[in-house]
């Protein structure tokens, strides 16, 4: 039985859960309740266990908000910047910060695990969960993961390091075997999961994919080096649905199936483990885990103990600020920042001006409360002193879905649609009131077998219009009883964010008259395995040709011209991978022909990864915003107009065009995906091919410039658990104040073993006023000199003289020094 002091202790919320505790827990558990506990109880939820006082464990996807249980968009999230924009930050402090906001919000949702930081590397451009990841480099990766880690479970909040292990693609993700050596899956792949894990982390997830012949979730890499060679203590959560065996993936170590209540496990688990096949050891240990991970997070006593809602005050301020922190200034010919006193029109240019991608699309998508748009945030920065005008250009991207700004619930009258749920012959079995034509998971009631979204749409404009509806089965889509689509659409694919998430859509076209109201009336049959999620999209499509005319003109007669440009879910969201990396539809043209009238042009570029910029040199400067959450448009206007300094720097090399860079192959041969450049990715890659990115890796401009003067080794270093300092003496020549991210890179001239050209070993940002020197101490920790020794089966340090390159970026660095090992 449980001492009576650790039940008062549990029940007053005082003091962690000691190994002693967990032992006695474990011996109330017989072989089926402690089995139990190792499948969830519901997507996404774990089950509770009265026996020892065992609460339920909710999860929720991140890292760019926390959704909570159910996908339902009135009930909102704080919407942050994309991953990889948190990845240019190149600054802990803010990115814990900013950890500590989604506790918040897991707290008030009553959410106990954040499914976060993803911490697989851009291996290649064409990654399609590339906005999902930190950076290229496993040290940056690694660094900025843990950062959101503490900042996360400092609140009591578990966070997730996943998808472990070299889940770097979305290309037949599910099945892809990647063949990677052990050296480069210690030196690479592994580091950003083993920093995670020196930051204590509470979860790790096992990938969907392969790694050497082995599935994760029956890898023997969760074993070692995760929990034998790391001293991993938390639980090991598959990634939803795979697991896919019983006793090969209950011996690897994996501790926690999702979803449930159904796996592979159970029953089936439960006879492994009294005939032996399983030992009954393994199985105690994977309990263990999970009643530690309980007591972390609150569960685990007579009442749930976890900690009160955190409050979350000036959650707009620091989302705007985040915005600055990670966006990225690539070019600039002195066009920014802007005078707006000297501004009297500003031209606006470009679909995403009005309609930006705040995140990526996939399972880690939320709800947010509220969007501050490019076109917003310039026009509040400039009201009442010049006027804004708004050219959309050509059409990008398939409409948006329904939403309470283009239509009426036909029943009730309200901004947004109606839901219906009939039966099998038509009759209503459910209705209400929703707020978006976006409906991922309807509710469902007995005798469920139609999904409807019904809507009346006034169009604002006088023009030929597309429709569509997205999900898998059966599915119609009428206009006043016109029939634009109808058929039978089959399920091909078993990826839970296709199927749950992003279903394909089809459309249809007609045309519509400014100020007639039309009823949009949409329909999905259920079928078993297909998801509920259900999509109805509309928005018109202009004439392209006189759209450009359109925006030519307005940047032609503004003082400056904005434009925005950008991806779309189509090209960049979890389930795929991109097939290119040219901005899709006609924006190229748009940005040519509006910097060949007006050279006076600020491109925007909203992306969450790579993306070619052939008219970078025409125009007056180039900002990168990533997906910046919800407040990118009045954070992109602070930019602008030079409140606040664009402090990002590239967490990935950007390639002048796809064909230039080095690593590219996201696609299997024959269900196997080889890791063939070894160790050389990124700026490595780049390095070794002996070619010249647009951009290099550490890249990023401010409004000041900066001279290094100085950089001297501290602290040499010796043995294998040798660490040093560098310290660096830099000077801002420009007339206003600004940061730098000082970056030291090693490099080691004719290793014994292989080696990159150069790595990053560390970085430290600084900031200084005009004419003002500062020191930055960048701290190299022992593991940028230390290789994975194969034939040792351990890690060694290579005697000798290394090279210490410091400066701004991967492709320049003016200072050198050495280091004696």
């Amino acid at each position: 039985m449980l001492s009576e002091s650790a039940l008062r202790r549990w029940g007053e919320g005082g003091g962690p859960v000691t190994e002693e505790d967990l032992t006695r827990l474990l011996e109330k558990l017989d072989p089926r309740q402690k089995v139990h506990l190792l499948t969830g109880a519901t997507t996404w939820r774990t089950r509770a266990e009265p026996a020892v006082a065992l609460g339920g464990m909710t999860m929720s996807d991140g890292p760019a908000g926390v959704r909570g249980e159910f996908w339902d968009e009135r009930d909102t999230s704080a919407l942050l910047p994309s991953a990889s924009a948190l990845g240019a930050m190149w600054d802990e402090g803010l990115v814990e910060r900013l950890g500590g906001l989604l506790a918040a919000e897991a707290r008030r949702k009553g959410v106990h695990i954040v499914l976060a930081p993803t911490l697989n590397l851009h291996r290649s451009p064409l990654g399609g969960r590339h906005f999902e990841c930190l950076s290229e480099d496993p040290e940056l990766a690694g660094r900025t993961g843990a950062a959101l880690v503490r900042g996360i479970q400092a609140h009591g909040v578990a966070a997730t390091a996943k998808h472990y292990v070299a889940n770097d693609s979305e290309t037949d993700r599910l099945t892809a075997d990647v063949r990677v050596g052990e050296r480069v899956l210690r030196e690479v792949y592994l580091v950003p999961f083993e920093i995670a894990v020196e930051a204590g982390v509470w979860l790790v997830m096992a990938g969907y994919n392969g790694v050497n012949g082995a599935t994760m979730t029956e890898n023997l890499l969760l074993a070692a080096p995760l929990k034998e060679e790391w001293g991993f203590d938390g639980v090991i959560v598959s990634d939803w649905g795979a697991v896919r065996s019983t006793v090969a993936s209950a011996r690897a170590g994996q501790d926690l199936a999702m979803p449930g209540p159904e796996s592979p496990w159970g029953d089936v688990l439960l006879e492994a483990v009294r005939d032996g096949t399983v030992a009954a050891e393994a199985v105690d240990d994977k309990v263990r885990r999970l009643l530690r991970l309980a007591g972390r997070v609150g569960v685990l006593g007579p009442t749930e103990t976890g900690p009160a809602p955190i409050p979350a005050p000036g959650e707009g301020r620091l989302l705007r600020q985040a915005v600055a922190a990670g966006s990225v200034l690539l070019h600039n010919r002195g066009l920014l920042p802007l005078d707006a006193s000297v501004l009297r029109t500003v031209a606006v240019v470009g679909a995403h001006a009005a309609a930006p991608r705040t995140q990526g699309g996939g399972s880690a998508g939320v709800f947010p409360r509220s969007v501050t748009t490019p076109l917003d945030g310039l026009r509040a920065a400039l009201a009442g002193r010049a006027r804004v005008v708004h050219a959309p250009g050509p059409a990008v991207a398939v409409p948006p879905p329904l939403g309470t700004a283009d239509c009426r619930d036909p029943r009730a009258g309200r901004p947004g649609v109606l839901l219906r749920v009939l039966d099998e012959r038509g009759g209503e079995l459910f209705a209400e009131h929703r707020l978006s034509g976006r409906q991922l998971e309807p509710p469902l009631v007995p005798g469920a077998h139609t999904v409807e979204i019904g809507a009346l749409l006034t169009p604002a404009v006088d023009a030929e219009w597309t429709l569509g509806v997205g999900g898998f089965g059966r599915m119609s889509l009428t206009v006043d009883d016109q029939v634009l689509v109808e058929g039978v659409f089959p399920c091909e694919t078993d990826d839970p964010a296709v199927i749950h998430v992003n279903p394909p859509c089809h459309h249809g076209r007609i045309r519509l008259a400014a100020g007639r109201t039309v009823h949009i009336v949409a329909r999905r049959e259920l079928v078993a395995g297909t998801g509920r999620a259900t999509l109805v999209t509309a928005g018109p499509l202009p004439d392209p040709d006189a759209a450009l005319a359109e925006a030519v003109r307005a940047a032609r007669d503004a003082d400056v011209a904005v434009v925005c440009v950008g991806t779309t879910e189509d090209s960049e969201s979890e389930g795929h991978d991109r097939t290119g990396l040219a901005l899709p539809g006609r924006q190229d043209e748009l940005v040519r022909a509006v910097t060949a009238v007006n050279p006076r042009t600020v491109v925007v570029l909203n992306a969450g990864g790579p993306v070619e910029t052939p008219w970078r040199e025409e125009a007056g400067a180039v900002l990168l915003i990533w997906f910046p959450g919800q407040e990118g448009g009045a954070g992109l206007a602070d930019m602008l107009f030079g409140r606040a300094e664009p402090q990002g720097r590239l967490p990935t090399t950007w390639g002048a065009c796809l064909a230039d860079a080095p690593v590219t192959a996201t696609r299997p041969d024959a269900g196997v995906l080889r890791y063939e450049e070894g160790l050389h990715i990124g700026y490595r890659a780049w390095l070794r091919e002996n070619r010249e990115p647009a951009y290099w890796f550490g890249h990023g401009l401010g409004y000041t410039t900066w001279a290094y003067e100085d950089a001297e080794v501290r602290a040499g270093a010796r043995g294998e658990d040798a660490s040093f300092a560098v310290e660096v003496r830099v000077r801002n020549n420009g007339g206003r104040r600004g940061r730098e991210v000082v970056q030291v890179y090693l490099a080691r001239p004719g290793s014994a073993v292989e080696r990159p050209a150069r790595w990053l070993a560390g970085y430290a940002p600084v900031e200084a006023g005009p004419g003002e020197a500062v020191t930055a101490v960048v701290r190299v920790p022992a593991r940028a000199l230390r290789h994975w020794s194969k034939a040792d089966r351990g890690w060694r340090v290579e005697p000798g003289a290394y090279r210490v390159l410091v400066g701004p970026s991967a492709g320049k660095l003016p200072l050198t020094a050495t280091v004696e090992v």
